[in-house]
């Protein structure tokens, strides 16, 4: 009976895996990976490796959970070291329970490796502190998503920081529900697509102009993407010199 690792792939570039990870999955014999890993991830596996794709996507078929926690499962009844692959970090919307407690019951060792979720690295490609003081205090992670059959989400997050993980499809009802909750309608609103990849792009709104549907008319549908709510998100006033006259400031 092999051992398990359940490791974060970090948000996608390939070198932004931890060392941890990267070593282990070198060490792999089997590789179960999410669809929004990077090929280029892919190399650090050995050769001999078996690869073998079990992500979700919104919006497409996808493989269930259930058999997905059968395939780590086998694949650890026949192998040393099998490497359970999600993107980010697995213990944040990546249904990492389901797969622990597979495991357990079939009575497999497994490790969990922290990986850099989304929310961390969308805010240094924005160059935005999640936290800023005087500005945001609190940052709440958020899905907008839910299972089938649960009732709606109505609630509404109250962090100074909000970020929407899978909430494309859902940015206006997003917007609009903040409004109607008291959020300022010109709340920036921060959205990163492909994060820390060759196909990164980054654009802001604000509350009301996501609430009215701009954000449809500039996401690609493809590609994962963040919505980054809050004032911390806004353009700063940045200090680049002085003068005889005084501080020299740009936006």
């Amino acid at each position: 009976m092999g051992k398990v690792y359940l490791i974060g792939a970090g948000p996608g570039a390939a070198d932004l895996i931890t060392v941890r990870g990267a070593r282990l999955l070198g060490t792999a014999d089997v590789v179960l990976h999410d669809a929004l890993v990077e090929p280029a991830m892919l190399d650090y596996a050995p050769s001999h490796a078996r690869r073998i794709a079990v992500g979700k996507r919104c919006g497409q078929l996808s493989t269930a959970q259930q058999f997905i926690n059968k395939q780590i499962v086998d694949a650890a009844l026949e192998h040393d070291v099998v490497v359970r692959l999600k993107g980010g970090d697995p213990m944040l919307f990546g249904r990492a329970d389901e797969e622990m407690r597979a495991l357990e019951a079939a009575g497999i060792e497994y490790e969990v490796v922290p990986g850099i979720t989304a929310a961390l690295a969308s805010a240094a490609s924005l160059k935005r502190s999640l936290t800023l003081r005087g500005v945001s205090r609190s940052v709440a992670l958020a899905t907008f998503s839910r299972a089938p059959g649960s009732e709606e989400i109505r609630e509404h997050v109250n962090a100074d920081s909000l970020v929407f993980y899978m909430g494309r499809d859902s940015g206006v009802e997003i917007a609009q529900q903040l409004i109607d909750a008291g959020r300022s309608a010109s709340t920036p609103v921060a959205i990163v697509e492909a994060c820390s990849t060759s196909r990164e792009r980054t654009v802001t709104f604000t509350l009301e102009e996501l609430a009215a549907g701009e954000a449809v008319k500039w996401v690609d549908a493809s590609q994962p993407s963040l919505l980054m709510i809050g004032e911390a998100f806004a353009a700063r006033q940045v200090e680049v010199g002085r003068s005889a006259g005084g501080l020299l400031v740009a936006a």
